[in-house]
C-alpha cells in the first residue's frame, strides 16, 4: 500500500570523499539539520536509505502545536513557530503553513479539568490562549454536531503540508551547498582514537568528523550496532485524507474519537486521535521495564497485538559489518498497512460531528510508524562515550511541528554553537 505521494527530488548523485558532518536520514529532522550546518558554512552529507520524507514526515496529521506538549517541549516549540513563520521565503517553496488555530476540546468534566491544569505553561510563557465555551467554541467549530461542553484554543498553532515542508527544507540544504543522496543506506560508523572518523555507506566510504543519526524509527537499530543503547519502540498510527470540501472548520481539531485539520486542497487529514497500535516485538520485552510507566499511563489510547512483525524483526540482522548488506537496504521505506478499523471509525466520528463532511470521498489512507521514547520525548544529544556522535530521534508524534527547530538545536550540538535552547532535557544519559 503506497503512502502519501511525494514531490520528486532530485538527489545528488556523486558522493564526496570528505565532509564535515554525516546526517543519516531525511526526514523533517534530518533535513533541517543539514539547511541549518550549510547555512553556517559547513560542508554537509545527507544519506537517506530511502526517498526524502518517505515515512513518518510525510504521514504525520500536519499539526504545527504548541498545545498540550511536554512541558520540556516548550522553549524548543516556540522558536520553533517562529520559524515556520519565514520557512517559505527561507526556502523559496511551498510548505503550506498556515497559523490556524488548534483546540482540544472536552466533552466531560474531568476533560475539562485537564486541559485547564495544562494551560498555565502557557501562561507563564504569555503565549495566547483560552478556554472556549458556547458561541466563541462554535466560531472555531463552525457545524459541529457533538457534546462538547467546552475547547481549549491555541490561535498561534496551525498546519502545514507534510508532503511538501521537507522536501522544501531538503531543497534549500541542497542550494546552501549540502549533499543530499537518496536510495544511500549508511551501514556503519567509522572511529579513530576513540571518536567519529567517517562513515561507511553502501555506496562507499566518507570521511567526517560529525555523525548525526536522525533516523526516525531505525534508530535504535543503526544505533546498537555501534554499541550505543537508544530505548525506543514504534507505534502505528493510521491518517485518512478525503476529497474537497466547502464549509468545513479552518482550525485544526482534537476531540473524543477523531482528530482533523484542513488541507491546502481543501480536503481533511483525519485520523482517530485515541487509537494507536503497538505491534509486539522481542524490543516489547527487552525495553519493557522502562516503558511500563508509559503503558500505564497511555493504556487507553493503546492497542497492543501481535502481528508479522514480531517475526519481522526477530528476523533481522542486529550486527553486522562495514562490508554486508544491512536492514536498511532491505526495507527502503516503512509502509505499514493502516488500521481499517481505526480510519472507519475516525471518519464516521468526524462525520457525526461535522454533517459537513457526509458527502466526501476517503481518497487516500495510510500507516506511519511513529519512533517513541519511554518518555515520549526526544533525544536530541552528543553521546558521551563516542565524540562526533549526536542523535537526534524519538520524537514521539511530535516531531513535525518541532522538526525545524529540533535541527537548528541539532545543529548547535554539532558545530559548538550557543544552543537555541538548553538541550539538558534532551540529553541520551537521561536513560541511563
Amino acid at each position: 500500500m503506497p503512502g502519501p505521494k511525494l514531490p520528486h527530488f532530485q538527489a545528488d548523485l556523486a558522493l564526496p570523499k570528505r565532509v564535515d558532518a554525516v546526517v543519516i536520514g531525511g526526514g523533517i529532522i534530518g533535513a533541517s539539520t543539514a539547511l541549518e550546518l550549510a547555512e553556517r558554512g559547513h560542508s554537509v552529507l545527507l544519506c537517506e536509505k530511502g526517498q526524502i520524507a518517505g515515512e513518518q514526515s510525510s504521514r504525520n496529521w500536519g499539526w504545527v502545536r504548541i498545545s498540550q506538549r511536554d512541558p520540556r517541549e516548550l522553549p524548543l516549540m516556540v522558536e520553533a513557530m517562529k520559524i515556520w513563520e519565514g520557512l517559505d521565503a527561507r526556502t523559496g517553496q511551498p510548505t503550506g503553513y498556515q497559523r490556524s488555530g488548534i483546540v482540544y476540546t472536552a466533552e466531560r468534566a474531568r476533560d475539562e479539568a485537564k486541559l485547564e491544569a495544562w494551560a498555565p505553561h502557557l501562561a507563564e510563557m504569555d503565549l495566547p490562549a483560552q478556554m472556549l465555551r458556547g458561541e466563541q467554541l462554535q466560531k472555531v467549530m463552525p457545524g459541529h454536531q457533538g457534546k462538547v461542553i467546552s475547547g481549549y484554543h491555541t490561535p498561534l498553532d496551525g498546519r502545514a503540508e507534510p508532503q511538501l515542508a521537507t522536501h522544501a527544507i531538503a531543497t534549500a540544504a541542497q542550494a546552501a551547498g549540502a549533499r543530499i543522496m537518496t536510495e544511500c543506506a549508511v551501514r556503519s560508523v567509522e572511529t579513530e582514537a576513540g571518536r567519529i572518523s567517517g562513515v561507511m555507506t553502501e555506496r562507499g566510504r566518507v570521511a567526517c568528523s560529525a555523525v548525526v543519526v536522525a533516523s526516525g524509527a531505525w534508530s535504535r537499530l543503526f544505533l546498537g550496532n555501534a554499541g550505543v543503547s537508544l530505548p525506543q519502540l514504534k507505534v502505528l498510527n493510521s491518517v485518512l485524507r478525503t476529497s474537497a470540501v466547502q464549509g468545513g472548520p479552518e482550525t485544526a481539531i482534537w476531540t473524543d474519537g477523531f482528530s482533523l485539520r484542513k488541507r491546502l486542497d481543501g480536503g481533511y487529514t483525519i485520523a482517530n486521535g485515541t487509537e494507536n497500535i503497538v505491534d509486539l516485538v522481542p524490543d516489547s520485552l527487552r525495553l519493557g521495564l522502562k516503558f511500563l510507566p508509559s503503558y500505564l499511563q497511555e493504556w487507553r489510547s493503546l492497542q497492543f497485538r501481535l502481528s508479522g512483525r514480531w517475526r519481522e524483526e526477530a528476523s533481522q540482522d542486529r550486527r553486522w559489518s562495514p562490508h554486508q548488506t544491512t536492514p536498511f537496504e532491505k526495507t527502503r521505506v516503512l509502509d505499514p498497512a493502516p488500521s481499517q478499523k481505526a480510519i472507519k471509525q475516525g471518519l464516521e466520528a468526524a462525520q457525526k460531528a461535522f454533517p459537513v463532511l457526509q458527502g466526501v470521498d476517503v481518497v487516500q489512507s495510510w500507516g506511519g510508524l511513529i519512533d517513541v521514547t519511554p518518555d515520549a520525548v526526544p533525544v536530541i544529544s552528543q553521546v558521551d562515550d563516542l565524540p562526533g556522535l549526536f542523535i537526534s530521534t524519538g520524537y514521539s508524534g511530535h516531531g513535525f511541528g518541532i522538526g525545524p527547530a529540533a535541527g537548528r538545536l541539532t545543529a548547535d550540538l554539532v558545530t559548538g554553537d550557543a544552543p537555541v535552547v538548553d538541550p539538558h532535557a534532551f540529553r541520551l544519559s537521561r536513560f541511563g
